[in-house]
C-alpha cells in the first residue's frame, strides 16, 4: 500500500492514461497479493513496480492493436513541477508569468519524455520520477545495472537534445 501512488504514476506513464493505469494497477495488486507469501521481499517498491510493468505490457498487448504508447495526461510532471524543485521552478515567488513559464517547461519535458523509446522512457521515469536506485531499476526491468546506466544516459542525452531543440525553434 505505501507504494500504490508510485505504481499508479508508473502505470500512467506506460499506458498513457489514468483509467487504463488503474486497471493495470488493480491487476498488479491482485498478482502481488497472491504472491506475497512466497518469501521475504528485499525491495518491496521495486518488486511492486516490476509487477506493474509486467501487468501493463500484458494489458496493452491484449487491449491495444499495436504497442502504441500514447502520452500521459501529465499530472506527474505537474505534480513534480509544483514541488518547488529547482529543476522546474527557479523562484519561490509564483507570479502569473512564472507559473505560465513553469507549465510550459513542464509540458515540454512531458512531451520530450513521452517521445523517448519505451526502453529509455521507463528507465528515466523509474530513476527521475520514482527515485529508484540503479539496483532497484535493474530488478524491475530484469536487466544488468550496466544496461540501466547505459539506457539512462541515452535517455538523458535525448531528452536534453529534444528540449534544447524546442527552445531554439
Amino acid at each position: 500500500m505505501p507504494h500504490l501512488d508510485d505504481a499508479l504514476a508508473f502505470a500512467r506513464w506506460l499506458t498513457g492514461n489514468r483509467d487504463d493505469a488503474e486497471d493495470v494497477v488493480q491487476e498488479a495488486c491482485l498478482k502481488a497479493f497472491a504472491s506475497i507469501g512466497g518469501g521475504a521481499i528485499l525491495r518491496p517498491r521495486a518488486w511492486l513496480l516490476a509487477i506493474v510493468r509486467n501487468a501493463a505490457f500484458t494489458w496493452m498487448a491484449k487491449n491495444r492493436p499495436k504497442w502504441l504508447l500514447t502520452p500521459g495526461d501529465g499530472t506527474e510532471m505537474e505534480r513534480l513541477a509544483g514541488t518547488g524543485d529547482a529543476a522546474f521552478c527557479e523562484t519561490s515567488i509564483e507570479t502569473p508569468e512564472a507559473e505560465l513559464i513553469r507549465k510550459a517547461d513542464a509540458a515540454a519535458v512531458r512531451e520530450a519524455v513521452t517521445a523517448l523509446p519505451v526502453q529509455l522512457r521507463e528507465v528515466l521515469i523509474l530513476r527521475e520520477f520514482n527515485d529508484l536506485s540503479y539496483r532497484e531499476i535493474a530488478d524491475v526491468l530484469a536487466v544488468p545495472i550496466g544496461t540501466v546506466m547505459s539506457r539512462l544516459s541515452r535517455a538523458r542525452l535525448l531528452l536534453a537534445a529534444s528540449i534544447a531543440e524546442d527552445h531554439r525553434g
